[in-house]
């Protein structure tokens, strides 16, 4: 989760430029009279203006940080905030109009507000993953550590050596949540990556120990053994079961 203070930032720089660039506005004038069309005898009825996109590069310019500022507001906190209480604090603080919360109860506030979305959402991940790796289990091919890691070999190699926690690993890997849906894949980038078995997951340093260099194994790994209830990157839910297939290429390579 970002630094929930550059949020509020964010969220004043907002209203700034809102403030600047959005007009006052104006009594909404009275409709007009219904008149007759003297060459056909048909009513004629005022239409009402539609607002146009903005007419200049600061305008412009506005309107898109505008869009850019909200739509990382809402990949932060969702749609569930009260956007009417959103313009609320930032005019009370950009016009000194005694806002109820000193910055300081705003970042509490919205720290209380992350943690209890973050519990609710990681609860409801938990149990999916529960019934997901109890059904997983009883496959055919699926193994299951002292930990609660599940596995599945998909190739052997020809190598003989293992790696152990301290060890560095080259590996390709492919990560998906229970949905399918990839949230990182080295595979997909083309480009094996290098890292030390004691900088990652515990799942990923329990299950790479159990391969051999040339081997591909599928990993199942429950959230106590990925990141918990911890969501490090938005196509990550807190709570979340992952899956992984990992190909090992080398043990401390040069």
């Amino acid at each position: 989760m970002k630094k929930l203070s550059l949020l509020v930032g964010v969220c004043l720089l907002m209203a700034n430029l809102t403030a600047q660039t959005t007009p006052a506005k104006k009594p909404a004038p009275k409709a007009k009279p219904v008149q007759k069309n003297m060459v056909v005898g048909t009513p004629v009825v005022a239409t009402t203006m539609v607002p146009t996109a903005p007419r200049n590069r600061i305008d412009s310019a506005s309107y898109a940080y505008g869009v850019l500022i909200a739509t990382n507001l809402q990949s932060q906190v969702g749609t569930e905030l009260n956007p009417d209480q959103i313009v609320a604090g930032l005019n009370a603080v950009l016009k000194n109009t005694n806002p109820v919360m000193t910055v300081d109860a705003a970042n509490q506030c919205m720290t209380d507000y992350m943690r209890k979305k973050s519990e609710s959402t990681g609860e409801k991940s938990r149990q999916e993953g529960a019934v997901f790796l109890a059904n997983n289990k009883t496959r055919s091919g699926v193994m299951t550590t002292a930990s609660g890691l599940q596995y599945e070999i998909l190739k052997k190699g020809t190598g003989t050596v293992s790696p152990i926690a301290t060890d560095q690993v080259q590996v390709h890997y492919h990560g998906t949540n229970l949905d399918g849906s990839v949230f990182d894949s080295s595979v997909e980038r083309g480009e094996p990556i290098v890292f030390g078995l004691n900088q990652v997951i515990a799942g990923w340093t329990e299950g790479l120990q159990l391969m051999k260099e040339g081997d591909k194994f599928k990993f199942y790994i429950p959230a106590n053994l990925a990141y918990g209830d911890q969501s490090p990157s938005p196509k990550i839910k807190a709570g979340s079961t992952l899956i992984f297939e990992v190909e090992l290429f080398k043990v401390n390579p040069n």
